[in-house]
């Protein structure tokens, strides 16, 4: 999988697939801070060097503020490549392990504040995966799946489509069902 942070939604990840340790999965996970459009472009580089060493190929982005959204999208879907799209930003998908959350959202401030409410010692350069987020992953699973139609989380805020990543890395059945 490919993020285009540094390190929120890398840590999460890597601990996610360590807690539940499905030995089905085998998760190789890189960083690169750019635009979607630039980090599928990216991913789909790296897998074209070796696609014997890939099931899937996924990029992990927030909405944010870009504005190549729809290109990511339209580029990924064409070159097969998986999406889980924060809108507007992966912390949502966080505060969905405390609370089922449907308003909008401005952005990661206010996403701040809210997971602040539940996680006082928030600090995105510091999860506490087995503490804040290890015993409600598959409850925020099932809160994401009802917030947008699954592969059209980048139009719908708020929503994330990481819930589909997860419950694969969990060993969940059928991602799009």
């Amino acid at each position: 999988m490919f993020c285009d942070s540094d390190v929120t939604e890398r840590d999460y990840l890597r601990a996610l697939v360590e807690h539940v340790a499905n030995p089905a999965v085998t998760v190789k996970i890189r960083n690169k801070p750019c635009s979607p459009s630039q980090l599928v472009a990216y991913a789909a580089d790296f897998r074209g060097r070796a696609p014997e060493d890939f099931d899937q190929v996924w990029c992990v982005f927030d909405v944010d503020d870009y504005l190549d959204i729809p290109q990511a999208v339209k580029k990924a879907r064409d070159l097969g490549i998986e999406l889980a799209v924060s809108n507007p930003c992966f912390e949502l998908w966080l505060l969905l392990h405390h609370t089922h959350h449907t308003a909008h959202v401005a952005g990661y401030r206010q996403l701040a504040g809210l997971l602040g409410k539940h996680v006082p010692a928030y600090d995105k350069a510091k999860i506490n995966f087995p503490r804040d987020f290890g015993p409600s992953w598959a409850t925020a699973v099932e809160r994401a799946r009802d917030l947008a139609p699954a592969g059209q989380e980048h139009a719908v805020n708020p929503s994330t489509g990481v819930w589909a990543l997860v419950e694969i890395i969990g060993g969940g059945s059928d991602r799009r069902g």
